[in-house]
């Protein structure tokens, strides 16, 4: 799946694709100088992604699904460990917080993981 974003192509800003749970496309300008992750920008630009636990990997409410082909570092053993527990897992499943905001995944496409179901 391919879809151009039209960002503003600075030195230290990267452009991804987030595709919300009711399928809009949100084309989004990521800084790379601030150590930030997709679970950040993604909820800096009002997407629904709650990030619970900060950006530990203790929870999975920044559950995602990578889109594109980018070469993204190995999951964590405790990012692993919190996907076995996440609901809707699939092969490209990864948590937001663990993909971090650098220059080789500019043009990445996420998908919002659907919610947990409320008990």
């Amino acid at each position: 799946m391919t879809e151009d974003c039209d960002c503003q192509r600075e030195q230290e800003i990267i452009c991804v694709t987030v595709i919300d749970r009711e399928g809009d496309v949100h084309c989004l300008e990521a800084p790379t100088d601030m150590s930030m992750n997709m679970m950040e920008v993604s909820k800096s630009h009002g997407l629904p992604v709650e990030g619970i636990c900060g950006g530990m990997a203790l929870c999975a409410s920044c559950h995602m699904y990578v889109e594109s082909d980018h070469i993204l570092d190995e999951p964590s053993e405790d990012e692993e460990n919190m996907l076995d527990q996440a609901f809707f897992v699939k092969p490209n499943s990864r948590l937001g917080c663990q993909i971090k905001i650098t220059h080789e995944i500019d043009g990445l496409i996420v998908r919002l993981a659907p919610v947990a179901p409320e008990e």
